[in-house]
């Protein structure tokens, strides 16, 4: 099989219902050429029969990663989905986050030797994300802002990540106030030189962990591209009840370190 242009891990944890949106999301992309590395932390066997249900009806390749359940070690099953990764470039995004439809094609039109690129997301309430039907994912109408309207949603700021097109999401990226750091959510860069910073550090758990990637890349030389009005996703509602103060505060330290430090390599990431 021809290798892809682009890789997309997307991360998930017993969640089938909002991973079927995801990858739905990726079957009506207007870029076709990849393929979508599940990096499964764990979850039961629903989540396999789902993948191999969707292998048969979307139209690009899956590839599942999955580790056994050891609490919250996404760090460690993103770096194994990293290492299974076939294209050259790779996007990484979270199995609550549903693209649109020109996600892929912005991520690969905007790449750039030297760079990685930071998304954003749009954050849904619980009672939207579970009425998103198929339907509405293939008819773009969950990134319709006329329709969330319909649905409940206020009007505020945010909204213009979801209307911001041409010459206003250039705008809005460059003189949005958010550092363009690297965000699990929705980020992509060069598989060799998150190689060349030894991927995640698997010591970290919920919080920040994939700043600290970002972090250390820029210790590397690599610059960033602020994208978060252009390369969209709308974000699912769930609980967070992985998120203690003691990982937080962990996570913190290790970050810290890093920037006093200069660090690049990480020694608890891929190469062990």
């Amino acid at each position: 099989m021809e290798k892809p242009k682009i890789s997309i891990i997307v991360s998930t944890y017993n969640s089938e219902a909002w991973l079927k949106k995801v990858l739905w999301g990726f079957n009506c992309q207007t870029f076709k050429n990849f393929e979508v590395v599940v990096a499964d932390d764990g979850s039961g066997p629903k989540t396999k029969a789902l993948l191999e249900e969707l292998q048969k009806e979307v139209g690009y390749p899956i590839i599942h990663v999955w580790q056994e359940d050891d609490g919250f070690q996404k760090s460690r099953i993103l770096n194994k989905s990293i290492i299974a990764c076939n294209a050259d470039y790779i996007i990484m995004t979270d199995g609550d986050c549903i693209p649109r439809e020109d996600f892929v094609e912005v991520h690969y039109i905007n790449k750039e030797p030297g760079y990685f690129i930071s998304g954003g997301y749009y954050m849904l309430p619980m009672n939207i994300s579970k009425m998103i039907a198929l339907k509405d994912i293939e008819e773009q109408n969950c990134f319709n802002i006329n329709w969330l309207k319909e649905k409940g949603i206020p009007k505020t700021f945010k909204n213009n990540k979801l209307t911001a097109r041409g010459f206003m999401s250039i705008f809005f990226n460059t003189f949005t106030t958010t550092n363009a750091s690297w965000n699990g959510h929705n980020s992509s860069g060069w598989k060799k030189d998150i190689l060349n910073v030894n991927g995640f550090d698997e010591r970290m758990q919920y919080g920040g962990q994939d700043r600290e990637l970002g972090e250390r890349l820029f210790n590397f030389g690599i610059k960033s591209k602020q994208l978060r009005y252009s390369a969209v996703c709308v974000h699912l509602d769930h609980k967070r009840g992985y998120r203690t103060p003691e990982s937080i505060s962990k996570n913190l330290k290790i970050r810290k370190e890093v920037k006093r430090e200069q660090i690049v390599w990480t020694h608890y990431g891929i190469s062990k």
